[in-house]
């Protein structure tokens, strides 16, 4: 008998006219196999299988609360059901500066964001400065319009007067006005006259 040459590769076996194994009518195929494992095909060469099922999970990131409720994935093997609600078309109303915490979820892209009515009213020409533009607002608002200006009148005391605009509750003052200083005479039992000044 023959030596077996290590270079053939055997795929059926026969002893004593019994087929011990017979690998030759095999029709298995890589795809057939999961993927990583070995087998042998109908020549008896040593194969690795291929086979992902639909798809190789095993790198998926993704996490429930990524996916829309209800909907399903598949990660690692596994089956992931979605936790992530469904706004829909929700609207933020921004009160503040500081802005309006936006809820977490899934949004289709109808809603808005806006400012709510009562600060909205506020954002007119007039109450802008001009030149300046506020969410689309164009200011009309003058630097003398911004400004509490006017006149301030003082009568003479006796004693020193200091005259601010801030004493007067004002940005600044346009004008000053002095009154007179009250001088009146009058008749004296002594038959002459009193002068009061002040």
């Amino acid at each position: 008998m023959a030596k077996h040459d290590q270079s053939n590769v055997i795929n059926k076996v026969v002893y004593d006219g019994d087929v011990l194994i017979d690998l030759t009518g095999d029709t298995i195929t890589a795809a057939d196999v999961i993927n990583g494992k070995t087998f042998h095909l109908a020549s008896g060469a040593t194969a690795t299988g291929t086979c992902t099922y639909d798809a190789d999970t095993s790198d998926a990131t993704v996490q429930a609360a990524e996916m829309l409720a209800g909907k399903t994935g598949y990660k690692n093997g596994a089956k992931v059901t979605g936790t992530m609600p469904n706004n829909g078309g929700n609207n933020v109303t921004v009160s503040t500066i500081a802005g309006t915490t936006i809820p977490m979820g899934y949004y289709d892209g109808s809603g808005k964001a806006s400012v709510d009515a009562s600060s909205a009213s506020n954002i007119v020409a007039g109450n802008i400065r001009n030149g300046v533009t506020i969410l689309g607002v164009t200011g009309t608002l003058s630097a003398e319009d911004a400004l509490n200006v006017g006149p301030v009148s003082a009568t003479p005391t006796t004693s020193q007067q200091v005259i601010t605009a801030a004493s007067a509750d004002l940005d600044y003052i346009t004008q000053v006005t002095v009154a007179a200083i009250p001088y009146n005479e009058t008749t004296n039992a002594a038959g002459g006259y009193t002068a009061t000044i002040g």
